[in-house]
């Protein structure tokens, strides 16, 4: 989600929160093609657009089969729910363009179709990981998003869901994070096996 401050607020302002799962719409260039389709775009045109902007992985692939969503879901529940689990190991699917039909009959439906990460802890606590196209209600938050937007809902003990949504995605967003993570490695204290060091 670019610049969207997901690891931060919760190790930051979420304190004695457990995280307990998460559910999301974390890829912007298939919610842009599933938005397109919607609206009796084609699926080739909305991907040539995607990529013109610099937005859609140099292999669309890794975006349009869920590879990219994967990474990001496996990353976010490692770190959330102290999984421990690959992108490999996350149950995937992508989108295609036969696709364009499943949403503008969800759309006629008061539904929308949606690429959906979600990660839920089983009662023996092992952590389950998927990616795949889901139908949501109109109501349903993830449901609202448009176009490149991104939202990442976060199931918790204390405070119930937490949502936080990007409406825009675009090339400087995602010059924002690597930054942002830049001065986070600059300016956090780092253990290395006795005291603090602060001179990265």
């Amino acid at each position: 989600m670019d610049g969207v401050p997901i690891f931060s607020l919760v190790r930051d302002t979420l304190p004695a929160v457990e995280v307990r799962g998460f559910r999301g719409v974390i890829n912007s260039t298939t919610n842009h093609i599933l938005t397109a389709l919607e609206r009796g775009e084609s699926f080739d045109e909305a991907l040539a657009r995607m990529q013109a902007e610099g937005i859609a992985e140099a292999d669309p692939s890794l975006d349009l089969d869920g590879w990219d969503a994967a990474a990001k879901a496996a990353a976010l529940a490692n770190v959330l729910l102290d999984a421990r689990v690959t992108p490999l190991t996350v149950k995937r699917s992508g989108i295609r363009q036969s696709h364009g039909e499943r949403a503008q009959n969800a759309l006629a439906n008061g539904r929308r179709l949606k690429l959906v990460a979600l990660a839920t802890r089983a009662d023996s606590g092992s952590v389950g990981v998927v990616v795949e196209p889901v139908e949501l209600p109109t109501s349903d938050l993830l449901a609202s998003l448009d176009g490149k937007a991104n939202a990442l809902v976060l199931e918790t003990d204390v405070l119930g869901e937490i949502a936080i949504c990007q409406l825009e995605g675009n090339l400087t967003h995602t010059a924002y994070a690597l930054l942002s993570d830049l001065v986070t490695v600059r300016t956090r204290p780092v253990r290395r096996g006795g005291p603090v060091h602060r001179s990265l």
